[in-house]
């Protein structure tokens, strides 16, 4: 069937996914952090002032993203990578980097503080949507010059972030990488073949790093440590037992009062579990399932290959996370530091989070439609 592509108004039912997701958070961050708030700065609303105030950045951004053609950025995807690393280089060889509970992970500029890790998540899926656009990875066609940019970008992309250190946002920019990689020719026994290697190097850098190691001391049993190193993955179980099938009430968490480290960033689901149950919790991921397979269905429609692989990046790089973010506040896997998207308090990553969102709705406006002629002869067809 002949198909013909047309400009569209955004994908409203993704539209509405964020939206919900982003009041969810923003309702989640009042009451959290209501409590840091008040012994930080004697305000109990500082933490969702602030969040509120970054929601709008972002989402102004996203608009300006939304109607700009995805296809003109990728002009920007070679200078973007190059920002990130060199951004990534300043927090990790220089004394401007700003330090905060073990980790390097921010830099200020012209009074913002930003996290050049959350922009590498955007601009490396850019990148990679551009190269592997310029140079399909098919049977049959040389794949030593494009992998080599690629992994040319990876791999130094990968050892600043793991300096700063943040394991958490390598596992994300990793995993999105190989996500991406995996929509080419390459055979699947090649990826297949990686894995031991690659597990055996990962296995190495986290026995090496003593806080790292100590973590999955921890994972293996949380209720040994609960005193210190397992302190804030216990009291996580707690705040998910005490909130049962219905939870103690929107506002009413005791973990929050001190008990339950980063509550209204890292940690926040284990505040949604509490306060409003098995069932608030679900509800939750349930919005994130249907965000994300809205956005692949979406970014499968558009018309060129370019697009699909950028929409594929973006929506892989935040699922991954929100994978990860879940696994860890539930148990199932060791603590690593990073948000939950749209929920956690943070501005550099709500703000890169709303930008990626927009540049999915951007793609949304080129799905590739039936005309109506034709879409009439299939139903008659049917």
């Amino acid at each position: 069937m002949a198909k013909r592509q047309v400009t569209r108004p955004i994908d409203f039912p993704l539209l509405f996914l964020i939206l919900a997701l982003l009041a969810f958070g923003l309702i989640m961050v009042l009451s959290a952090g209501a409590v840091s708030g008040f012994n930080a700065t004697q305000n109990s609303y500082f933490y969702v002032f602030q969040q509120s105030k970054w929601a709008l950045v972002g989402s102004l951004l996203a608009v300006i993203v939304i109607k700009i053609p995805y296809m003109v950025w990728r002009r920007f995807a070679g200078i973007g990578i190059l920002v990130s690393v060199m951004l990534l280089m300043v927090v990790a060889f220089t004394n401007a980097g700003i330090a905060a509970k073990g980790s390097a992970r921010w830099i200020q500029f012209a009074g913002v503080t930003i996290q050049p890790s959350e922009i590498a998540k955007l601009t490396l899926v850019l990148f990679f949507a551009h190269i592997l656009d310029r140079f399909p990875l098919k049977r049959g066609k040389d794949w030593r010059i494009p992998l080599e940019v690629l992994f040319f970008v990876l791999i130094p992309v990968l050892l600043l972030v793991y300096k700063q250190p943040d394991l958490g946002t390598v596992m994300v920019l990793g995993l999105t990488s190989v996500a991406m990689l995996l929509q080419t020719e390459i055979p699947t026994m090649f990826f297949l073949a990686a894995i031991p290697p690659i597990g055996v190097t990962l296995l190495y850098l986290v026995h090496r790093t003593e806080y790292q190691w100590n973590r999955v001391l921890v994972w293996l049993d949380p209720w040994k440590y609960a005193s210190d190193l397992g302190y804030q993955i216990t009291n996580a179980e707690i705040a998910f037992g005490s909130g049962g099938l219905l939870g103690v009430g929107l506002g009413r968490s005791l973990q929050k009062y001190g008990f339950l480290p980063e509550n209204h960033t890292d940690t926040i689901f284990a505040i949604v579990g509490e306060e409003l149950g098995l069932v608030g919790a679900l509800f939750l991921v349930a919005l994130f399932v249907a965000l994300y397979a809205r956005a692949f269905h979406v970014v499968k429609q558009c018309p060129d290959r370019f697009g699909r692989l950028l929409g594929f990046g973006l929506t892989s790089s935040l699922a991954i996370q929100t994978v990860i973010n879940l696994a860890v506040v539930t148990g199932v896997m060791p603590v690593t530091g990073i948000t939950l998207p749209l929920i956690s308090y943070g501005g550099s990553s709500l703000v890169i989070t709303l930008i990626e969102l927009g540049l999915i709705l951007n793609i949304s406006r080129y799905r590739t439609v039936a005309s109506r002629t034709e879409q009439n002869l299939s139903n008659l067809t049917v």
